[in-house]
């Protein structure tokens, strides 16, 4: 007598997928709805979450009420234990965006469980992403030399602006040591306002052994409005080439995440070719992670000033232009050198197509080989909000900033401690750090709305900030309005006074 056949795992058909999942999109849609009326910060206490989910897996697969229970649990302890990023009145860090056609496209995107590593193992997620990222180079007023139509350039999508800088490191470094560099004495910059992942990216591959290892990593001053000091950068390249280091990478920042202070872009393009860095093959990147979104309004193009000179640029559409995490849009003009920096093709992977030379791999272009199908969401959102939409967005966020630093500026309690260049308003109490962190503290427990904070170099010294940063999706003027009346109550408790 045969041996019976063991269980199978118990795949969901997809008639029970159908209705479960009509009802994991009622329950999003659900929320949407609630987002108004939610504290933006919960009040969780470490190790909560944890003690609500058993130690151990359970063995035997579920009942027919298992996701009845699964969905009591989202309800009960899952929801009222996020920090909701999409809250109107969330105005920390910077937008984490999300919008009804990018969840969408990410639902699509998991549904089909493409593995777009290379051309030939998913054609259509392969030249979506291609497509798309000519499309945004020419939407946000890139140089040709950017498209994959050109003959060296090209765009992909990378998870994080993090990623991008680590790939850009790379390829700078590969390009240099090709030309001849010492690969122990190649050294990169940006400026000490640039992102935190800089320096980790430096650490990851090599330059650096911790935070702290300033051998081949410079961080270079910055003038008053916090952008990079053009000449301090100058200075630093002429005397690391004097004593035989080879500058392989810089990293300019457009909107730095403390006070969105914009790098002279031209000026330090002028310094790397000047110095003859350049000649050496010295790599100039471009992290505009939160305010390239901008680039899609031509009014605010002029921060691309030297964007001939630029070897990648990127930004994160899922910061500010309405495409949920993640989806960082990175472009090159010397793809042939960031593929030699990243590419190992064993023979399992070869293929005709590949070999040919007539497509791109994106498994060569990024850090991880396997590649979500993350176009789907941003060609979801360009196609629903089109161009004119995106523009929408961005610019009634920017008029919502105007706003709110003309309210904080006409009470005379108030200072702005940084110029406001986009969406983001740094203010603090004139009576000081502790006053100014301890309205911060109120705002935050007020349970209404989010903020955070920076450190700011001003003439009398480091001051203490705090930033609101006005992106979200769902947020409207009387958001911004109910904001500014929280700050006012609590200052009329701390300080007294009369406020606008």
């Amino acid at each position: 007598m045969a041996e019976p056949m063991p269980a199978g795992p118990g795949h969901m058909s997809p008639e029970a997928f159908r209705r479960i999942g009509y009802r994991a999109v009622d329950r999003i849609a659900a929320y949407m709805e609630q987002l108004d009326g939610l504290a933006p910060m919960p009040k969780t206490a470490p190790g909560e979450v944890m003690a609500r989910v058993p130690e151990c897996a359970a063995d035997p697969p579920g009942d027919v009420d298992e996701w009845d229970s699964i969905f009591e649990d989202l309800e009960q302890f899952i929801e009222p234990n996020l920090m909701h990023w999409q809250s109107p009145g969330f105005f920390g860090y910077f937008p984490c965006n999300s919008s009804g056609p990018a969840i969408i496209g990410e639902l699509l995107s998991a549904g089909y469980g493409q593995q777009g590593m290379l051309w030939q193992t998913s054609p259509a997620s392969n030249e979506l992403e291609r497509a798309l990222l000519d499309q945004m180079a020419r939407a946000c007023g890139l140089p040709d030399r950017f498209v994959s139509t050109s003959p060296n350039g090209g765009g992909c999508i990378q998870g994080t602006a993090s990623e991008s800088t680590l790939v850009a490191m790379v390829a700078g470094r590969r390009r240099v040591v090709d030309q001849g560099a010492d690969p122990a004495r190649v050294t990169v910059y940006a400026s000490k306002e640039t992102h935190s992942s800089f320096v980790k990216a430096a650490m990851i591959s090599g330059l650096a052994i911790s935070p702290a290892d300033e051998r081949r990593v410079r961080l270079i001053a910055v003038d008053s409005t916090g952008a990079m000091d053009a000449l301090a950068l100058r200075e630093a390249i002429v005397r690391d080439m004097d004593a035989g280091c080879t500058p392989a990478m810089v990293t300019a920042t457009l909107g730095t995440t403390g006070t969105t202070a914009i790098d002279p872009l031209d000026a330090i393009g002028r310094v790397i070719e000047e110095t003859g860095a350049a000649s050496r093959g010295c790599w100039l990147h471009v992290d505009a992670a939160h305010a390239g979104a901008m680039l899609v309004c031509p009014e605010h193009r002029g921060m691309l000033a030297g964007i001939e000179r630029v070897d990648s640029f990127c930004f994160n559409p899922h910061k500010w232009l309405l495409v949920n995490f993640d989806c960082n849009l990175f472009w090159t003009a010397d793809r042939g050198a960031l593929v030699n920096s990243l590419s190992v093709t064993p023979e399992y992977l070869r293929n005709e197509a590949s070999e040919g030379g007539e497509v791109f791999d994106y498994r060569d272009w990024s850090v991880p080989l396997g590649r979500r199908f993350r176009s789907l969401k941003l060609w979801l959102v360009l196609r629903h909000y089109g161009l004119a939409g995106l523009r929408a967005h961005i610019r009634g966020h920017l008029r919502l900033a105007a706003l709110f630093e003309g309210w904080v500026r006409s009470d005379e309690r108030f200072e702005v401690l940084s110029p406001r260049r986009m969406n983001l308003v740094c203010l603090a109490l004139k009576a000081g750090d502790a006053p100014t962190r301890e309205l911060m503290d109120r705002v935050n427990r007020s349970g209404r709305i989010v903020v955070t904070h920076t450190v700011i170099s001003t003439e009398a010294g480091p001051r203490l900030a705090i930033r609101v940063a006005i992106g979200a999706t769902t947020t409207e003027q009387r958001h911004v309005r109910e904001a500014w009346a929280k700050f006012a109550e609590v200052a009329d408790d701390l300080v007294g006074g009369v406020g606008s």
